[in-house]
């Protein structure tokens, strides 16, 4: 599969206001994660790669082994599975919600959901932004006392929100290598994820890089990159 170059054009992705066309329906809270930072992170997300160029879709993406297209629909799979995760009357605590998850090729991501092509980018996008609804609308209306299932620790809804904005971040990081756009996220976002999935993570470097050292996908001064990684689901107090 054929890659673009490594040289990124545009610049830097620091922060949008109204007038990139963003919702902004309500605060977002300087502390917890909350439904509106996944509205944030699929917005800024989106407001990004709706410039990509419609044939560079399938190059591949950054260090993954999957087209940007692909990743791009990993990312609304991911989101909508953390949607159903909280979705049952009473959410499975030792086990996903049984959706039958497949690669559509070899070496593909296992997915239940992808975009129809036929649609092209737009439609791509629009899948992106009604999964992250779904999941929005799931943190929002979840009690706080609600647990689920997740691989890496039985999660609440904030949790969830949290592992949805990663998931947002730091593929759409992925992607935006592929399609070389600049890419980078608000620094308070991502404070917020770092301090409820992360709270290992090293101090005093900006939060975005720290991050992507904290996903395996760079380095920090004092701190290699690292080979496996993981984050806290649980709230503290649960791990």
């Amino acid at each position: 599969m054929p890659t673009r170059c490594e040289t990124r054009a545009g610049r830097p992705f620091a922060s949008l206001g109204r007038g990139a066309g963003l919702r902004y329906g309500a605060a977002v809270n300087t502390s917890r994660v909350t439904a509106a930072d996944v509205d944030l992170a699929v917005d800024v997300a989106v407001y990004l790669l709706q410039r990509a160029e419609t044939d560079a879709w399938d190059y591949r993406a950054g260090p993954l082994k999957w087209t940007c297209w692909e990743t791009v629909d990993h990312i609304a799979d991911v989101l909508l599975a953390y949607a159903f995760q909280m979705g049952p009357r009473h959410p499975p605590l030792n086990r996903d919600v049984p959706v039958l998850v497949e690669p559509r090729r070899s070496g593909g991501p296992e997915s239940a959901l992808v975009a129809d092509r036929s649609a092209g980018p737009p439609g791509l996008l629009q899948v992106l932004e009604a999964a992250a609804g779904l999941l929005s609308a799931v943190v929002r209306t979840a009690p706080e006392d609600v647990r689920a299932f997740h691989s890496m620790g039985i999660a609440d809804p904030e949790g969830f929100a949290a592992m949805g904005v990663v998931e947002i971040l730091v593929h759409t990081e992925d992607v935006s290598s592929g399609l070389d756009l600049a890419w980078r996220p608000p620094a308070e976002l991502c404070e917020r994820v770092l301090g409820r999935l992360f709270p290992d993570a090293p101090t005093g470097a900006e939060p975005w890089p720290t991050l992507l050292w904290a996903t395996g996908r760079g380095s920090l001064p004092g701190h290699p990159r690292q080979a496996k990684w993981r984050w806290w689901a649980a709230p503290e107090g649960e791990r």
